[in-house]
């Protein structure tokens, strides 16, 4: 009796484990299989991005440095482009990889779904902006079109990210980063850091975790094969070359010659005196941020006080062409750099 009951069990037990394994909706065959989908089309996105990037950038991509971002063998990174070939997303002539229009398409919205979603949670959120890069690195491959086309009207129809990038319009182009990488500057020379580049997001992670921020000052102090040493904004940092790749500079803005003088934010600029803005402050966050990236107080950007009010706020600035009043309050969240610290 107790055996025929043993058996009974047995094969519930059996025909159970093999529903769950093999049930056509939910089981876990399916399941397995659909996140090997979804993990190959990651992939096949993650390098379309990166492609799209280098030749944006005019560093082509290459078998090594998809590998690299998407941390594969190469082999297993020359089967995914192999596969991408198929698929007609990429070329690979004369050993260079380009970019077909399917594949080009492609990379533009996972890159402006990437952005986007990164103001969304700078704007809209309290997660911390050591977040946004890995939470919208997520949420890239799963906006289609049309919801990405409805997060920039939610969000006003941003022109650039919390970092200052460029948000690309959808079937548009991906303009190239300002400067040039941190690795083609000499010693001596005093620099703008404009963009920290967030491909690997290793690499990315290990820079932020530094306090490396676009907007500071940086002077290289020593540069061998091995590593680069330099100050931002007065503090040491040594890094590996390749870390220092992801780093982008333009000269640090100066006038006649001479070196610039950091200053404490907008609000402390005098008439006659010019300066380029650094950045942003942490504490600029959501509308008043977007609001201010959008009039063009990005990295880079000249600026001088066109006019003050008789009651002495606001202070109208002229930068990039046109005049914008900003209120004391406002001016302090743009940090600058004088150009000329003896002017009056």
């Amino acid at each position: 009796m107790w055996n025929w009951l043993e058996n009974i069990m047995l094969a519930v037990a059996g025909l159970a484990i093999l529903l769950w394994v093999a049930w056509p909706r939910n089981g876990l065959a399916v399941r397995y299989w659909e996140h090997r989908r979804l993990r190959a089309r990651v992939r096949r996105e993650d390098a379309l991005k990166h492609i799209l990037k280098g030749e944006a950038n005019r560093q082509p991509a290459t078998l090594d440095s998809v590998a690299g971002v998407l941390r594969l063998k190469p082999n297993a990174a020359a089967r995914l482009l192999a596969e991408m070939e198929q698929l007609g997303l990429l070329s690979h002539e004369d050993g260079e990889l380009r970019l077909r229009p399917a594949g080009r398409e492609l990379a533009v919205h996972i890159v402006r779904a990437h952005r986007l979603w990164e103001s969304f949670l700078a704007e809209q959120t309290g997660v911390a902006d050591r977040e946004w890069h890995h939470r919208a690195e997520f949420q890239e491959h799963f906006l289609s079109v049309q919801e990405a086309d409805a997060l920039s009207a939610r969000l006003g129809y941003p022109m650039r990210d919390p970092h200052g990038d460029a948000i690309p319009e959808e079937h548009g182009e991906l303009g190239a980063e300002d400067g040039r990488p941190l690795n083609a500057a000499e010693p001596g020379q005093t620099l703008l850091l404009t963009h920290i580049e967030d491909e690997p997001e290793t690499i990315y992670e290990e820079l932020s975790s530094l306090g490396l921020r676009p907007g500071q000052q940086v002077v290289i102090t020593e540069k061998t094969p091995a590593r680069i040493r330099f100050r931002a904004d007065g503090q040491p940092h040594t890094l590996a070359p390749i870390q220092a790749n992801n780093l982008f500079v333009t000269p640090w803005p100066a006038q006649e010659g001479a070196a610039g003088v950091p200053g404490e934010n907008l609000a402390d600029l005098l008439p006659g005196q010019r300066a380029r803005v650094l950045g942003l402050a942490p504490a600029c966050r959501g509308p008043e941020r977007r609001r201010l990236l959008d009039l063009g107080f990005v990295p880079g950007t000249g600026i001088e006080v066109e006019m003050v009010s008789p009651a002495g706020d606001p202070t109208a600035y002229r930068l990039r062409g046109s005049v914008i009043a900003l209120r004391r309050e406002q001016a302090r969240l743009v940090r600058i750099g004088l150009e000329n610290a003896q002017a009056a």
